[in-house]
């Protein structure tokens, strides 16, 4: 009697990465791994802190702020060379006379000195770009540029350290945990100054949050699905939901002092529906295999800040949960498209087009090197006090 056997299943092809075949070949791929790493590990000791913080207060945050410049610098500079990306930007009508290409084919933002910046999190390299619009701003803001992230991120080894340098907020998802904090870092940063002539002001500042507090991916899509089901609303297809309870601190905190929230919804070329940006453009792959995405869009909005409902923390959730339906709304279109909406042309500057392209990249090639020159002249007032202390102890006489 013949037995039947079933059918071999069919072996389905790879999924083609949508940036191509990887560039580069095993040997490649080590050097530019060492030649990354080198660059990074040097450029991060030359932005690192010297001990300040117990000599001068004002001194060290002045120094640390030289170092976040030279931080975005690095960053700017190793995507460039190693991750080159096309950066596509539209805005609504509330933004869109703040973006302008210049004539060297780069975009100027003009974004004021004080904001608080939200987003929705796709993969870990959103912060990277959104440190770059800092560094295109008019005026240059890569220097005061705070995050807030989840814990767990302080404990990576260099970069945790430098974060926490760098006066970043690491939150618990723990409110009587995250509170004091909150509290004690947002104090430092409305805290205003006196100019000598008498004049009060506030230092500039960034602050970037993402209330959906990690980035997407399947599990935190289904424990954005069980939350929403348990709250009794509807889940967002290409965001997770956002957790008010932080954001909401925050805004009270430096209301006073800051006039508007920046909205940027952010998407990357050739994730398909349904799938995760995290695990198709991933640090190896954007830097190593040659495989970065084709092209990283943001849309822009912003909302001033009295318009915002602060009395109440259950009104603010459902007008901040109404601003992420919106924003699911435009990453429906861009997944449909392949384009956010386009920026109004009425409103645009003369000359400007509905979506602005750009690199990230620095104005000019030799800017890379104000990066050691901050360590450097550390170095040369440390060397001539020890120098300044070797004589004077020679001048002593010996006993």
């Amino acid at each position: 009697m013949a037995v039947e056997l079933d059918p071999p299943a069919a072996v389905l092809p790879p999924v083609a990465h949508p940036s191509g075949r990887e560039k580069h070949g095993r040997l490649v791929q080590v050097l530019r791994t060492v030649s990354v790493a080198a660059y990074f590990l040097i450029g991060a000791v030359a932005s690192s802190a010297p001990p300040l913080y117990w000599i001068n207060r004002e001194l060290y945050y002045a120094y640390m702020s030289l170092t976040k410049q030279s931080f975005g610098l690095l960053i700017t500079t190793m995507t460039h060379w190693w991750g080159p990306t096309t950066i596509r930007i539209s805005g609504d009508a509330s933004v869109a006379n703040q973006l302008r290409k210049t004539e060297d084919g780069l975009v100027e933002f003009s974004f004021p000195e004080r904001m608080v910046m939200i987003a929705n999190h796709q993969i870990y390299t959103d912060w990277l770009y959104l440190w770059w619009v800092g560094y295109a701003n008019a005026p240059k803001m890569h220097g005061s540029i705070y995050i807030i992230l989840k814990e767990s991120l302080k404990y990576i080894p260099i970069v945790g350290t430098g974060m926490m340098f760098y006066g970043f907020i690491f939150m618990s998802r723990k409110m009587a945990v995250d509170q004091p904090r909150l509290a004690h870092r947002l104090g430092k940063l409305k805290t205003q100054h006196t100019a000598p002539d008498g004049k009060k002001y506030l230092d500039p500042m960034w602050l970037l949050l993402f209330p959906e507090g990690t980035n997407a991916s399947q599990n935190g899509k289904n424990k954005s699905s069980k939350w929403a089901e348990k709250i009794g609303v509807k889940n967002p297809e290409h965001m997770l939901l956002p957790r008010s309870t932080g954001t909401y601190f925050c805004l009270n905190e430096l209301k006073g002092t800051v006039e508007y929230v920046y909205d940027c919804t952010v998407a990357y070329e050739g994730v398909p529906r349904g799938k995760f940006g995290e695990r198709i453009f991933t640090l190896g792959g954007t830097y190593i295999r040659g495989q970065p995405p084709k092209s990283v869009n943001f849309y822009w909005r912003r909302f001033r800040l009295a318009d915002i409902p602060l009395d109440s923390p259950e009104v603010f959730d459902l007008w901040l949960r109404e601003r992420w339906y919106e924003k699911d709304a435009f990453m429906e279109q861009y997944v449909s498209t392949g384009r956010f909406p386009a920026s109004p042309v009425a409103v645009l500057t003369k000359g400007q087009e509905p979506f602005l392209e750009t690199e990230v990249r620095t104005r000019y090639p030799w800017e890379i090197l104000q990066i050691f020159t901050v360590l450097g002249a550390f170095g040369l007032v440390v060397s001539f006090l020890l120098n300044l202390w070797n004589r004077f102890t020679s001048a002593l006489p010996v006993i």
